[in-house]
């Protein structure tokens, strides 16, 4: 008989739900909106999870019996207090296999390291980092970026952006062609309409404008310019403390890239790279090339004694094939 897994992969915008075979064929995927009880509530949640997960196994023609391991990444599984509500709703779905939950930024890591382990930094609109040893111990940061003083994605950018031009216009740094561009972006008369603008909330600036950063920065400004090292830092910075927790300054692992900030500049990259190897020289920066799901189906895989490496690349390629073809 067949093995069959399934991955959950839950955001708080979309979800992804994934069904693979024991070869690392994937044959039935879903989609559909958030089922993070943070956007939509508990029972919101568990509606949609329920949903996702009867349409990917219409999507294979399996039943919830033919399920040997499932894994969830899950948006909103934060902190220890998130684990047993979420606990409860998959044990509602009665899914007969065993499963594994995960934070929504660990598929990423399952999805691209080689290996299985080691450490993914996803930066797209705020930042968060995972990590993964080779005994299955976890690292994390807080996940709550600003606020815990983490940065490095399209968030922080813009509002470092926008401090850097006020910080030009007050004279206490140097000019910067982010000027121009922002009263560009938001058609202010000038800077101190700009500046007003923001103050008095006539004028937005949001993470969606992260790419006037980058334009500006290939344009050859060296404020710019020094934002993209300073976000790359960062997130460096963010790896450099998963990297300590698992005790892997010495060894040889990946550091997978997840999200759409990294798509940017190479500067970021670049930044991002010699941070981390001033603490872990043989670490190797990897761009995530799979949708997260196919981390959490991984994670589905392993739950059923499977090794992740052992269908990791088949799972990619046929991913690949049943979305785009």
């Amino acid at each position: 008989m067949t093995n069959y897994y399934l991955g959950v992969d839950v955001g708080n915008t979309k979800s992804h739900a994934l069904i693979a075979n024991a070869h690392g064929q994937a044959i039935g995927f879903s989609e559909t909106g958030s089922a993070s009880w943070e956007a939509i509530g508990w029972q919101g949640a568990r509606a949609v999870l329920e949903d996702i997960i009867r349409q990917v196994l219409d999507s294979a023609g399996l039943s919830k019996n033919a399920l040997a391991g499932a894994g969830f990444g899950l948006a909103g599984y934060d902190w220890p207090e998130d684990a047993e509500p979420y606990r409860e709703m998959i044990d509602s779905l009665n899914l007969g296999a065993p499963f594994a939950m995960v934070n929504d930024a660990m598929p990423g890591l399952l999805a691209g390291s080689s290996t299985g382990w080691g450490v993914a930094v996803s930066a797209g609109t705020s930042v968060n980092c995972r990590g993964r040893d080779q005994k299955g111990r976890v690292g994390r940061v807080t996940g709550s970026s600003a606020l815990f003083g983490e940065y490095g994605a399209a968030n922080e950018l813009v509002d470092k952006a926008v401090q850097a031009v006020a910080r030009a216009w007050t004279r206490q740094d140097p000019p910067t062609a982010l000027t121009a561009a922002f009263i560009d972006a938001t058609s202010a008369k000038d800077t101190v309409d700009l500046l007003a603008g923001l103050a008095r909330d006539r004028y937005h600036l949001s993470p969606a404008h992260a790419p006037i950063v980058f334009d500006v920065a290939a344009m050859g400004d060296p404020v710019a310019q020094d934002l993209l090292a300073w976000a790359g830092q960062g997130l460096g910075s963010l790896a450099n403390g998963v990297i300590r927790q698992l005790d892997l300054q010495n060894m040889a692992f990946e550091v997978v890239l997840a999200g759409s900030f990294f798509k940017g500049s190479p500067r970021v990259i670049d930044a991002m790279r010699e941070a981390i190897h001033a603490l872990a020289p043989q670490a190797k920066l990897v761009r995530l090339n799979a949708p997260p799901v196919v981390g959490a189906t991984l994670l589905g895989a392993e739950q059923a004694g499977v090794p992740i490496p052992s269908i990791r690349e088949a799972l990619i390629a046929s991913t690949g094939q049943l979305l785009n073809g």
